[in-house]
């Protein structure tokens, strides 16, 4: 009779950890900055029906790298934890920080269930608030542990370089083009140390703007408005009022896609 194969408990835990990093490392990053009137995401995406970043509730958006269809199913319970919240109680009770710790759970609980697959999956959530002072970011990691991030984070690829990159020239009071061109900027260089480019139609860009009038404050940013956007300091000037190139598409197309995984 042979002896049952014996795996302690902290082997485990080590063993599903190093899973779920792996695949979140094959995802390609996502970068999230402060600037003065908001939150901006950027991510190297150039699909344009999958989205890595999509608004969740008034002033909450969510990012995420990983596989697709497990992040869509957690954005798709976050929207519905949110309206039913705000319906319920009120709209100022729907926030970053308890739809975070929400998050947190399910992720915890999926990360320790014996026989069930860690979601391989990296989250942010964000909230703007009424000043850059107030504005809140959460980042999740795949084992449901919440860490609260100020001025820049990112997320996949090599997450690790980027927020190094980040942290030394990330700035307080940075305009929407500054903050862009240093995401953009953060997510060409690749782990080797070379650097590439990354065009408009390879980048998902959205913005939670805390001076747009309406309750809603995510918006995306797309053609014209991304394209001057990075140009050289002379243009982007024009862009920053430039909104006819903007969607308030939020709860995605891509919700109804058969995908897996993303690129």
């Amino acid at each position: 009779m042979s002896t049952p194969f014996y795996v302690s408990p902290q082997q485990a835990m080590a063993d599903r950890a190093e899973y779920a990093r792996k695949g979140i490392a094959r995802g390609r990053s996502v970068v999230v900055l402060q600037y003065t009137d908001g939150i901006v995401f950027v991510a190297e995406n150039p699909s344009r029906a999958l989205h890595k970043v999509s608004e969740i509730y008034d002033r909450i958006a969510f990012a995420a790298v990983g596989k697709y269809n497990e992040f869509e199913n957690l954005r798709i319970g976050g929207v519905r934890y949110s309206d039913l919240r705000g319906y319920t109680y009120d709209r100022a009770d729907v926030t970053a920080r308890g739809l975070a710790n929400v998050y947190a759970q399910t992720l915890g609980t999926i990360f320790s269930s014996v026989g069930e697959k860690p979601y391989e999956v990296e989250l942010i959530v964000a909230e703007a608030g009424d000043g850059p002072e107030d504005d809140q970011i959460y980042r999740l990691p795949h084992d449901g542990s919440i860490v609260d991030e100020h001025g820049s984070v990112a997320v996949g690829g090599n997450s690790d370089q980027i927020s190094s990159f980040l942290d030394q020239r990330h700035r307080d009071g940075m305009t929407l083009a500054e903050a862009l061109k240093l995401a953009v900027e953060s997510l060409t260089r690749d782990s080797n140390g070379s650097e590439r480019t990354l065009t408009a139609e390879q980048l998902e860009v959205a913005v939670l703007d805390r001076t747009r009038p309406q309750k809603r404050k995510f918006k995306r940013v797309l053609g014209r408005q991304l394209s001057r956007l990075l140009e050289p300091e002379s243009s982007s000037d024009s862009a920053a009022t430039d909104t006819s190139e903007t969607s308030d598409d939020d709860t995605g197309s891509d919700s109804g896609s058969g995908a897996s995984s993303e690129e």
